[in-house]
């Protein structure tokens, strides 16, 4: 019996018991729909993260006070707490006046969030930061309309702001918001630049925020110092290596603060490698416990087909015997059976992957962003044939064993 009689045979018994047959599938789309919903979810926030390192510049790197290995436990943050120091605008131009690697480094500050008035219209908790100029080309900031500020304005303290797209939305919602002015803790500012809008992720804003030049955020917000203190972005120049800027600026660094041979930094350098791998290592474990859950489904899916498959043997042992005494080889049984309960499995697995996408759709319009890369959906598919197959084998193996006379005599 060739392959294409053997597919037809297998379809005309999932089509002859249909309820049985949904039922059947049931476990299956289940077990395929859940695991393919979280597999999407962490393959969301991984390319999240990928993104967001992306969008600050994935060839950039961070100077600050702290490092992520200071945050280990209670001894190693207290240790840092008391080693490490804010830093300061003259170790800022100690490394830009001496550094060969460094195309362009800048400081950025606070992340305070303060009320934003424009007349009898507030925004509460809006992100307020003060950053250099350079940070727009060092960030790829994406200017929806005006500009960024300059380095005069900056030097002058100007009372000017570089806002998201949520503060136009909310205090301007007829336009206009370029040269119009703002309110923050009773100082008014105007609008010179809007940036793209972002979006929610996580069910957090992006675009709830508002740049201002870092002077004009010290002389306004109580100096740079403990959360509002300084921190520098660096940008390797084209062709250099990052690991060679990053060594570059460290050693600049430790010699402008006086760090002794072999002691440890007294500050942190965070590198896009570093944040990639702060992730896995939060996530790496949590994400292979996250799937198993789902992955019982599966198996229970995989149980509800054998034990469906062996029913189906037993109602069909005169069919078997017939067959048998007609001249079909065990193979042929075989196969018949290992096909009906692959096909079962593989037609459950492509109905909850297409529920998986289109629950994905729907958690990314509304809270979180979700991600079915197109080789997880062709693994799925092949995973669940194979669940299926290995779960017809015994069924299978059985009914091909079944001797002919003996299946003949059953009622």
């Amino acid at each position: 019996m060739n392959l294409a009689e053997t597919l037809r045979l297998a379809i005309a018994a999932i089509l002859g018991h249909k309820l049985r047959s949904f039922l059947t599938l049931l476990g299956m789309i289940i077990g395929m729909t859940a695991f393919m919903v979280v597999l999407s979810l962490l393959q969301g926030f991984n390319g999240y993260v990928d993104e967001k390192i992306a969008g600050i510049g994935s060839n950039t790197f961070t100077i600050q006070r702290f490092n992520f290995e200071d945050f280990k436990n209670s001894d190693t943050i207290a240790a840092a707490q008391r080693r490490n120091i804010e830093l300061s605008f003259s170790e800022l131009e100690f490394v830009r006046e001496r550094s060969q690697l460094i195309e362009r480094i800048a400081a950025k500050a606070g992340n305070t969030t303060a009320e934003v008035r424009r007349g009898t219209q507030t925004l509460s908790d809006v992100s307020i930061t003060g950053a250099e100029p350079a940070i727009k080309d060092i960030e790829n900031l994406d200017i929806a309309e005006g500009r960024y500020f300059t380095d005069a304005e900056n030097d002058n303290s100007m009372r000017i702001a570089y806002v998201g797209a949520d503060i136009v939305k909310n205090l301007f919602p007829q336009g206009g918001a370029i040269g119009s002015e703002i309110t923050i803790r009773g100082i008014p500012y105007r609008i010179v630049g809007i940036q793209t809008a972002k979006g929610t992720v996580f069910g957090f804003p992006q675009d709830n925020f508002i740049q201002i030049p870092i002077q004009t955020f010290s002389s306004n917000f109580g100096g740079l110092r403990r959360q509002r203190a300084p921190f520098f972005i660096a940008m390797p120049k084209e062709g250099v290596n990052m690991s060679a800027a990053v060594d570059e600026a460290r050693t600049l660094m430790r010699i402008k603060r006086k760090v002794p041979a072999g002691e440890k930094d007294n500050f942190g350098i965070v590198t896009p490698d570093a944040i990639s791998g702060l992730r896995d290592s939060l996530f790496g474990t949590i994400s292979i416990v996250i799937l198993v859950v789902p992955a019982i489904a599966l198996m229970v899916g995989a149980i509800v087909i054998m034990n469906i498959m062996l029913v189906a043997v037993t109602e069909r042992t005169k069919e078997i015997g017939i067959r048998k005494s007609l001249g079909a080889r065990q193979s042929d049984i075989l196969r018949q059976f290992l096909l009906e309960s692959g096909l079962l499995s593989a037609i459950g697995g492509l109905i909850g992957l297409g529920l998986a996408i289109i629950i994905g759709y729907i958690i990314s319009a509304v809270a979180f962003p979700t991600r079915i890369p197109w080789w997880s959906a062709v693994i799925a598919i092949g995973i669940s044939a194979i669940v299926g197959i290995l779960a017809g084998l015994f069924p299978a193996w059985k009914a091909a064993k079944l001797d002919p006379i003996e299946a003949l005599r059953a009622d």
